[in-house]
């Protein structure tokens, strides 16, 4: 059983919400519900949960605001919130999980499974550590993205990521200075995540960082050579993409 607090500054939604773990994920348990900051801290430190839902914009404060107060965050987090701006990339940057308002049931479901997962890897704080640097740093060439290892996460600098190779339903990345980290996420989640400006995918099988690029061979879709030497077919349907991007 998932001892879990509801933190949001609308008494209804916590209601709500309250009903729907009830009744489709019956292995929570909701031990308290918060409206403000204030609340929730004293909440927290007297219920020691395992897992708050934190919406993120609260009058007086975010819930980014809590979490800054409250370090080393020990417990597992998903956020909730009406609005799809910045703040979400860098949640899931940081291997997080959020919902957007009003929050759907199978969503629901599905966040918690994962956050039970999360729960038994213990490396909650890391990743929180991880999204306040993101979410200070917003510029590109700063923030980090988690990338699971054997030990938990590592956090790479977005500039630093070579590309990424699908293999199977897994993600191969290859990164500057380090081996190569294998991801059990497939590689169509990682493309959503990468900036437009910096990575651009130029195969169903793989996405590169533009800044790596030696040369450029001619062809239907054409081969990129890039830094290392290493050969990579470009999908034909990509090619005049790839090309408008150098201004070519």
């Amino acid at each position: 059983m998932l001892r879990a607090l509801l933190i949001d500054d609308e008494p209804k939604n916590n209601r709500i919400l309250k009903l729907m773990l009830e009744e489709f994920c019956p292995h929570v348990q909701v031990e308290g519900q918060a409206e403000n900051i204030d609340e929730a801290i004293q909440l927290i430190e007297e219920k020691d949960p395992d897992l708050v839902f934190l919406d993120i914009e609260m009058p007086f404060g975010s819930g980014f605001d809590l979490l800054d107060r409250i370090k080393p965050v020990n417990f597992e987090i998903i956020f909730i919130t009406a609005f799809n701006n910045y703040s979400l990339k860098a949640i899931k940057y940081s291997a997080l999980d959020y919902l957007l308002k009003p929050v759907n049931i199978d969503e629901l479901m599905q966040a918690v499974n994962k956050a039970m997962e999360r729960i038994k890897a213990r490396n909650t704080n890391s990743r929180i550590e991880n999204l306040l640097f993101n979410l200070k740093k917003p510029q590109a060439g700063v923030q980090k993205l988690a990338l699971p290892s054997k030990e938990g996460y590592v956090f790479v600098p977005l500039p630093d990521i070579i590309r990424c190779e699908s293999k199977g339903g897994y993600a191969v990345f290859y990164v500057k200075g380090m081996d190569k980290i294998i991801s059990s996420k497939n590689i169509k989640e990682y493309e959503s995540l990468l900036l437009d400006e910096m990575f651009f995918r130029i195969h169903n099988s793989h996405i590169i960082n533009l800044n790596y690029i030696k040369k450029y061979h001619r062809g239907r879709g054409g081969f990129i050579e890039m830094e290392d030497g290493t050969m990579l077919e470009v999908a034909s349907r990509r090619k005049d993409e790839l090309m408008a991007r150098f201004g070519l």
